[in-house]
């Protein structure tokens, strides 16, 4: 073919897909100072638990009498994926669920609970058969610690502080004695609590300063019951990029009463097309990571404010939602957000990630929105058959970095374009713990390989392992009938030669070595 039709071809081709075709790309990765480093807080890794869809019914609870091998109703297979993941801590039971929801109603024999309307996911009916005790018995079956996000919207001061008499009072009282006839003797001192949902939505719609007076009267009573001030208080944060809210928050509410400021965040197409979780194209795919990577202005315009209030960082920031948002599946109820899980979801997760690590001595705690047949769940159920996603290989890969010391590092990435726009291709994070480095590599660039060099001589490393996580389409999923699909891999494109580390990433991928 004459060279000027093969110059002609390149310009369509790259003119219909709206990206390069240069496969040579580079990026490099240099380590800035780790002197005054911090850890990485293993809570960033959280998870979250709604009474939405089939989260909780039909997801983690099928009840005793299921034919699906449980522990007190809860499947065994999904408390061995969770195990296997490492999860950290488990948000329940909303949401905007948890401003509707009455703990009492959740306590003692099954048979006598009140039934209630769940109002904000598909209006059903449900038995309140999952409840307290149910979800802190499965936190310690699971090692993990609990999150109760607290009823402020339509309950009580005294509601809210009996719930914490009830799971955490060691003594007599008239709460723990309710926990005793409930035939659990031993409190489960649940130190994580949410302090109402969303109070700008679904929480009542509330003005930044009528929340913060708020906040300071509940916070006021909460009291962990043994004086040892390790409650762990979250207030409900802004909505994306409402700064304004953060600003309140901070200014208004004595730094004795909070240790923690909520951040909401999720990625899509559009709010309102959000699009297909498997049928999208590139424009969509190249938008909803320009939503995912928001997360990096948002983070760091939250933490400047937070940062004039509480220069020594004692109070967190906590993204407890975070995640992809599609349109729900056909023929699925539209009230229960189940969506599909593609290789678009494992390059959110690995990006978001590495952005909370690398902003770690803030951010110090955060929640995958949601952990069963909802949003971005890294586990879906059908009957008997569960299948783990993209998402959920990548936190398992990316659980190395939890309480691990952070090496704080700059990424000097080409370019992935679309149309007139641009986004960094490369995201990464590195972390050092017992003797062991471990550095997370994400490529978003949808056809594009690209070669990474990282200078570690200064880190005296000799040997790498890697895993990898990528497939053949974007929109590759594992399903029922093939839940292997996409699964961590054994990676070995990469040479270490002379203290530096030359990775060669596939488009869209997500890589985790291991040198020591």
């Amino acid at each position: 073919m004459h060279k000027k039709y093969v110059a002609l071809l390149f310009t369509a081709v790259s003119l219909v897909t709206g990206s390069s075709l240069s496969a040579q790309q580079k990026s490099t990765i240099t380590l800035a100072s780790q002197e005054n480093a911090p850890t990485i807080n293993k809570h960033i890794y959280g998870h979250f638990a709604e009474h939405l869809g089939r989260c909780i019914y039909d997801g983690f609870y099928v009840g005793e009498k299921s034919t699906v091998p449980n522990t007190n109703g809860v499947r065994n297979d999904i408390i061995a994926a969770l195990k296997e993941l490492g999860i950290p801590n488990l948000r329940w039971p909303g949401g905007c669920f948890a401003d509707t929801y009455h703990w009492k109603d959740g306590i003692g024999p099954k048979d006598e609970r009140p039934e209630m309307v769940n109002q904000w996911w598909g209006g059903v009916t449900e038995d309140n058969s999952f409840g307290t005790h149910d979800f802190l018995d499965l936190c310690e079956t699971l090692g993990t610690e609990p999150y109760l996000a607290a009823n402020v919207g339509s309950g009580t001061v005294q509601e809210f502080t009996e719930w914490i008499q009830y799971v955490n009072h060691t003594g007599k009282s008239p709460m723990s004695d309710l926990r005793k006839k409930n035939h659990r003797e031993k409190a489960w001192g649940v130190n994580i609590w949410g302090v109402g949902n969303e109070a700008w939505g679904c929480g009542g719609n509330m003005t930044p300063e009528h929340y913060a007076n708020l906040y300071r009267q509940y916070a006021t009573f909460m009291s962990d019951w043994t004086n040892s001030g390790k409650m762990f208080r979250i207030a409900s944060g802004a909505n994306v990029a409402d700064y304004h809210w953060t600003e309140v928050l901070m200014r208004d509410i004595p730094k004795n009463l909070i240790e923690g400021v909520a951040l909401h965040s999720y990625s899509f197409v559009t709010w309102e097309k959000k699009g297909s979780s498997t049928k999208f194209d590139e424009q969509q795919y190249f938008t909803t990571m320009q939503t995912a990577l928001k997360m990096e202005e948002l983070v760091t315009k939250h933490t400047e404010i937070m940062d004039k209030y509480d220069p020594a960082k004692k109070i967190a920031l906590i993204v407890d939602e975070w995640g992809g948002w599609y349109d729900v599946e056909e023929g699925t109820n539209p009230g229960f957000l189940y969506q599909q899980n593609t290789m678009r979801d494992a390059m959110i997760a690995g990006t978001t990630l590495n952005i909370f690590n690398n902003h770690s001595d803030r951010v110090r705690m955060a929640n995958l929105a949601q952990t069963v047949n909802v949003l971005q769940a890294v586990i879906l159920t059908k009957g008997d058959k569960m299948i783990l996603t993209p998402t959920y290989h990548v936190m398992h890969l990316y659980k190395v970095h939890q309480d691990a010391k952070l090496i704080p590092i700059k990424v000097a990435s080409p370019d992935y374009k679309f149309g007139d726009k641009t986004l960094p291709a490369i995201s990464a994070s590195a972390s050092a713990k017992d003797g062991k480095t471990h550095i997370s590599l994400v490529n978003i660039h949808s056809t594009d390989k690209i070669t990474t060099e990282i200078n570690l001589e200064s880190l005296k490393l000799k040997n790498f392992t890697a895993k990898i996580i990528s497939s053949g389409k974007l929109q590759d999923h594992n399903t029922f009938e093939n839940p292997n699909a996409i699964t961590e891999k054994e990676f070995k494109d990469f040479k270490f030669k002379n203290g530096t580390l030359s990775v060669t990433l596939p488009p869209f991928s997500v890589v985790v070595l291991e040198g020591k």
